[in-house]
C-alpha cells in the first residue's frame, strides 16, 4: 500500500465545497526564524535540563526520507546522507555505521548538501527540504563546516527556507552557487540562484524571475565550470491546495560562471502547466544532458463502459423518480455495493427514501463526488524525459509512451534524474518506483524490485569510476547496489522515523505504538535498544496516523492511514474491519484531514470519537457511528487537499461527555453533557491551525491548546491555558523561542509540569508555562506527539525525524512539585550487586570490570562561590568517599565506580549519599546487596 497513490485517490474522492475561510495569518519575517534560533540556543545553554537523559527506542528498520547523498571522491567509503527532517549523518565505513553531525544547528530539515571537490573537509549544507510536501519544514539558510562537520557556521540566506541544490566550484571551494526555492506557503524574494565568491561571507542573487518562482535544480559542466544550468520552478502550497506548476518554470543556462542566464526551453513545453524540472549531465560525454519534466496538463479520455448493463453513478444524474423506482433491485444492490455505499443502504431502503422525497436519484450520482467526472478518467502527463545532445540548446522527448505512473499527480514530491557516469544512454528516473532506461530514454523498466526496496525515491549517487556502484535514498532509507540497480542492500541503522502520533499499552514492559510518514503504523517494546535489543513490528500500511490498543485486550487495535481511513484489527486472528464513518445519501461529503484524529474514550474503551468536519461517536468499537455535531469548521475550500476539517479531539479524563474539538481553520469548540456546542476561539488569534488540545486531569475546567501558523509560513508560538472550560484564555509561552508548536501535554501527576513539542525541539515547564527548559538530550528535531505512561511515568516522545524517545518523568515530577530558586534534590539511586570481580580483568583482552553507581541530582541555587560536594556515608556513620561534581545549576548525574581508595571497593551494606554546598544538604539511601 503506497501512501502517495492513496493520497491521489483521496484527492479525487474528496471534493470540497467552496466556503469563506478566515483571513490568512501573515507570514513571518525571516528575522523571526533567526531570532527564534538565537533564543533557542540561549535557552538551551542555560537550561536546567540540558543534561537530563533521554533514551532513543527506535525504530530503525523502516528508514525515512533521504533527500541527498554526498560522497568523498578521495575515499568512497566515506559519505554523508541528509534527511528531510532528521539531520545529517556521516559514515566512514561504507554505511555500516553512521554518526549524526548536525543535531543542534538552527534547523534539522535539509534540502541539499555539497562537499568541496578539492577539499574534503569543507561541507556546505542547505536547510529546508527540497520537496514541497505537507510535512516539508522550512530551513534557516546555509551552513558551512571546514572540519568535516565537527563545527558549523551559519553563512546566510536565512530567508531561503527551502534549498534545491548547492554546487561548489571544482577548484575554488570559496565559489559556491545555491539554488533557493524560497518560501513554500507564501511569496518572498529570497529565491532563485545565488552566488558567493568568498565562501559564503556575502551572496549575490544572479538569477531571479518573481516571488513565486524558485530554483530547484542546479548542475555544473564537468569540464568547464563557467557553464551552469538551473531549473526554475513556480509553485505554491496552501493548506487546502497545491499549485505545482506555472509559466515561471523553465531551464536556464549560464556561460560566465552564473553571472548571466538565458532561458532555453527549445523543444520542452513552456507554459502554465510546466512544473518541477530535474537536470543531469553526462560525465563521459558532457554534450549530452537530460531533463525530467513534471508536466501538469490534464488529459481527459472518455471512459469506455466495460459492462453497458451495469449501473454507474452518471446514470443517476438526470434519472426521474419514476425510472429510478422501476430499476431492478438486484442491479441497484450491486451498484450500492460496488460504489462503497454504507451497508445500511439496500435497493429497498433507497427506493423508499427516494419515493418519500428525502433525496432525488441524482444524490446517488453525487455521493462520491462530481458525477460528470465519473464519465472521464482524469490524469496529467506527469513525468516526461527530454534529451539534449548540444549542451541544452535543443531538447527532444525520448519516449513515445506515458510515464505518468512514475509520478501520478504529485510530481512536486519527486524530480531527480541521474545519468550513468560511464554510459550516457543509461538513465535513472526517481519517482514512486525507480525506473531505468538503457537506451537513452526510449524504453524504461523498474530496477527497484530486488532487495525489499521501499518506494518514493529521492536521491542517487553514481560512482564516477564504477557506474555499477550506486547509492540510493528514498522514503525507506539508504540502499546500495553494486550491479547497476539489479539488486539492493538496505543499510538502515539510524533511528530517523518520521512519527505523526504515539500511544502506549499496559503490557509488562509496555509497548509503544506510532504512525509514521509513508512507513505505516508500527509497535515496539519500550525497552528497545536500537540495533542491539528488541525489534519493531509493522501493524499497517500507508502514512500511519492515530493508533490505540484496547486496554482490555491489546490484540484489538484501532489503526489507519491518511485522510481518515481507519480499521479495527485483531492481531491474534488477523481480522480487520474498515470502520470509517460515511455520510448519508443526500448529505455533504465528509472531509477528512490528512492526520484525521481518532480518540478512544478513557471512560469506556468501546467508545470512539472521530473527526471529519463533524464529530462522530461510536458506542460499539466503530461498528456504527452517529454524528454528534454539525459542521464545526468555517466550511471547506476547494482544492486538492481536504480543508475545513477537525484536527484535534480531547476528552476530559475527569468527566465523561466533556469534549473539546479543534479545526484546521481556527475553530475550537466545547461540548458538555446536557448543553449544546459552544465556540471558544473568539478571544484567540484567528485563522490558525489547532495543533493540540489537552484537557487536564487535575482540574475539570482546565484545558490547554496549541496552534500553529506553519501553513502560512508563520513560525511564531501560540500556546494558551484556560481554567474556565475555554471561556477565557491566557498565553503561557513565557520565554519560549518563536517556533511553531505541535503539541502541549500536562503531566498526569503534577499539575504545574508541562511538556511541549515544537518544529525544532522539546521543552519542559515546571511552573505552568511561566518559564521553559530546553530538553537538551534530544536534537533540534520536530516533536509531533507525546504521552506519559500512566503506570511507569515515562514520557514518550514521537519525533518527526528521529523516531521515538523515552524520558523518565519521575525526576521531573519531583522538581516540579517544589519548584523554586532553592531546589536541592537527589533522585532515586539504584541498588547494585556486590562482585568479587570488581577491579579485575575477566580475560586479558577485556577492560577492567568496575561497578557503576549513578547518582542523579538537581540543584537550582548554586552561586559562583558555592562548591558542590557528594559524600558517601556507611552504616557506621563514617564518610568513606568525597567527590566534587561540577558546581552548576540544573540536572546532573555523577557516575561513581565504587572505588573508595586505590584497589579498595565499596562493600556489601547500606549507604547514604549526601549532597551539600556548605549551606544546603539533602540525602538519599542505596544498598550494595
Amino acid at each position: 500500500m503506497k501512501s502517495n497513490l492513496l493520497s491521489f485517490l483521496a484527492f479525487i474522492l474528496l471534493l470540497i465545497p467552496i466556503a469563506k475561510v478566515s483571513a490568512q495569518v501573515e507570514p513571518s519575517n525571516p528575522k523571526v526564524i533567526q531570532e527564534g534560533i538565537k533564543a533557542r540556543q540561549k535557552l538551551a545553554e542555560k537550561s536546567l535540563l540540558k543534561s537530563f537523559p533521554a533514551r532513543n527506542v527506535g525504530p530503525v528498520i523502516q528508514g525515512a526520507r533521504i533527500v541527498d547523498i554526498a560522497v568523498n571522491q578521495n575515499n568512497i567509503k566515506e559519505f554523508y546522507i541528509a534527511y528531510a527532517s532528521g539531520g545529517l549523518f556521516h559514515t566512514k565505513n561504507n554505511g555500516i555505521s553512521f554518526d549524526p553531525i548536525f543535531d543542534n544547528e538552527g534547523a534539522l530539515t535539509i534540502g541539499d548538501i555539497a562537499l568541496a571537490p578539492n577539499n574534503e573537509n569543507i561541507i556546505y549544507v542547505g536547510t529546508g527540504e527540497n520537496n514541497s510536501s505537507r510535512s516539508s519544514y522550512a530551513g534557516s539558510g546555509i551552513y558551512k563546516s571546514v572540519d568535516k562537520g565537527k563545527s558549523w557556521e551559519h553563512i546566510g540566506l536565512e530567508g531561503s527556507q527551502h534549498i534545491g541544490r548547492i554546487v561548489v566550484h571544482p577548484e575554488n571551494p570559496d565559489v559556491v552557487w545555491v539554488a533557493s526555492m524560497g518560501a513554500l506557503y507564501s511569496e518572498n524574494e529570497e529565491r532563485g540562484v545565488f552566488k558567493s565568491k568568498d565562501g559564503g561571507k556575502s551572496w549575490e542573487k544572479v538569477l531571479y524571475t518573481d516571488d513565486r518562482t524558485g530554483a530547484i535544480d542546479l548542475i555544473i559542466h564537468p569540464e568547464n565550470p563557467d557553464i551552469l544550468f538551473a531549473s526554475m520552478w513556480e509553485r505554491k502550497r496552501y493548506a487546502w491546495d497545491f499549485v505545482g506548476n506555472g509559466e515561471g518554470s523553465g531551464i536556464y543556462k549560464s556561460v560566465d560562471g552564473g553571472e548571466n542566464w538565458k532561458l532555453n526551453m527549445s523543444g520542452i513545453p513552456d507554459d502554465k502547466y510546466t512544473g518541477r524540472i530535474g537536470l543531469d549531465i553526462s560525465l563521459s560525454n558532457p554534450d549530452i544532458m537530460y531533463a525530467l519534466l513534471d508536466y501538469q496538463k490534464e488529459t481527459k479520455t472518455k471512459k469506455e463502459r466495460s459492462d453497458k448493463d451495469k449501473l454507474i453513478p452518471a446514470d443517476f444524474t438526470d434519472m426521474s423518480v419514476k425510472a429510478f423506482l422501476e430499476l431492478a433491485n438486484e442491479d441497484l444492490d450491486n451498484f450500492l455495493k460496488d460504489n462503497g455505499f454504507p451497508k445500511k443502504y439496500s435497493a429497498v431502503t433507497v427506493k423508499k427514501e427516494v419515493k418519500e422525497g428525502i433525496y432525488k436519484p441524482k444524490a446517488l450520482a453525487e455521493y462520491s463526488g462530481d458525477a460528470n467526472n465519473d464519465l472521464f478518467e482524469t490524469s496529467v502527463a506527469g513525468s516526461i524525459v527530454y534529451k539534449s545532445t548540444d549542451q541544452g540548446k535543443t531538447w527532444v522527448k525520448t519516449h513515445d509512451y506515458d510515464l505518468g505512473a512514475v509520478y501520478y499527480t504529485y510530481g512536486y514530491y519527486f524530480g531527480e534524474i541521474r545519468v550513468s557516469t560511464e554510459k550516457p544512454d543509461d538513465i535513472y528516473v526517481l519517482g514512486v518506483p525507480l525506473v531505468v532506461s538503457r537506451d537513452g530514454g526510449k524504453t524504461f523498466l523498474r530496477t527497484d524490485t530486488i532487495g525489499n526496496v521501499h518506494a518514493d525515491h529521492q536521491a542517487m549517487w553514481i560512482n564516477p569510476d564504477d557506474s555499477d556502484h550506486i547509492i540510493l535514498g528514498n522514503d525507506g532509507g539508504l540502499y546500495i547496489s553494486y550491479d547497476a540497480g539489479a539488486t539492493w542492500d538496505h543499510k538502515n541503522s539510524m533511528a530517523v522515523g518520521q512519527f505523526y502520533t504515539v500511544n502506549v499499552d499496559m503490557a509488562q514492559p509496555y509497548n509503544i505504538y506510532g504512525g509514521l510518514q509513508d512507513n505505516g503504523t508500527m509497535v515496539g517494546s519500550s525497552k528497545t535498544v536500537p540495533n542491539e535489543r528488541g525489534q519493531w513490528e509493522d501493524l499497517f500500511g500507508g502514512d500511519g496516523m492515530y493508533v490505540s490498543a484496547d486496554p482490555r485486550d491489546r490484540n484489538i487495535v484501532y489503526v489507519g492511514f491518511q485522510f481518515g481511513n481507519y480499521y479495527r484489527i485483531n492481531r491474534a486472528t488477523g481480522e480487520r474491519e474498515y470502520i470509517t464513518p460515511a455520510h448519508d445519501i443526500g448529505e455533504d461529503i465528509l472531509r477528512f484531514n490528512w492526520r484525521t484524529p481518532v480518540l478512544m474514550s478513557s471512560h469506556n474503551a468501546d467508545i470512539l470519537y472521530l473527526g471529519s468536519q463533524k464529530l462522530h461517536r461510536s458506542l460499539n468499537q466503530g461498528k456504527s457511528w452517529e454524528a454528534i455535531s454539525s459542521d464545526l469548521t468555517k466550511g471547506g475550500k476547494k482544492g486538492n487537499v481536504p480543508f475545513g476539517t477537525i484536527t484535534e479531539i480531547a476528552e476530559s479524563p475527569l468527566k465523561f461527555g466533556l469534549l473539546y474539538v479543534g479545526t484546521d481553520d481556527g475553530n475550537i469548540w466545547r461540548l458538555k453533557n446536557g448543553e449544546s456546542w459552544t465556540q471558544l476561539n473568539g478571544k484567540l488569534p484567528q485563522g490558525l491551525w489547532m495543533s493540540s488540545i489537552h484537557a487536564s486531569n487535575h482540574e475539570i475546567g482546565t484545558v490547554y491548546v496549541s496552534m500553529t501558523g506553519y501553513r502560512n509560513d508563520n513560525f511564531k508560538n501560540y500556546i494558551y491555558k484556560s481554567t474556565d472550560f475555554g471561556n477565557n484564555w491566557v498565553p503561557i509561552s513565557g520565554d519560549l523561542p518563536q517556533e511553531s508548536v505541535n503539541v502541549i501535554y500536562q503531566d498526569p501527576e503534577v499539575a504545574s509540569l508541562l511538556y511541549l513539542g515544537t518544529d525544532h525541539g522539546t521543552y519542559v515547564s515546571f511552573n505552568d508555562g511561566k518559564n521553559w527548559q530546553h530538553l537538551g538530550a534530544l536534537p533540534n528535531v520536530a516533536n509531533y506527539d507525546m504521552i506519559v505512561h500512566p503506570r511507569e511515568l515515562e514520557l514518550v516522545i514521537g519525533t518527526h525525524g528521529r523516531s521515538i524517545y523515552v524520558v523518565d518523568a519521575k525526576p521531573l515530577q519531583a522538581i516540579a512539585e517544589n519548584y523554586n530558586d532553592n531546589n536541592f534534590l537527589i533522585f532515586e539511586i539504584g541498588d547494585i550487586r556486590f562482585s568479587e570481580s570488581w577491579g579485575k580483568k575477566r580475560t586479558p583482552y577485556l577492560k577492567t570490570y568496575y561497578p557503576e553507581i549513578e547518582i542523579p541530582f538537581f540543584v537550582n541555587n548554586i552561586k559562583k562561590e558555592s562548591e558542590l560536594r557528594i559524600q558517601i556515608k556507611d552504616e557506621a556513620g563514617d564518610i568513606i568517599k568525597t567527590m566534587k561534581p561540577i558546581s552548576i545549576n540544573g540536572y546532573q548525574s555523577l557516575k561513581w565506580n565504587g572505588l573508595i581508595k586505590e584497589n579498595q571497593f565499596i562493600k556489601k551494606g547500606k549507604y547514604e549519599v549526601i549532597l551539600s554546598d556548605g549551606k544546603n544538604e539533602t540525602k538519599k539511601a542505596f544498598e550494595v546487596k
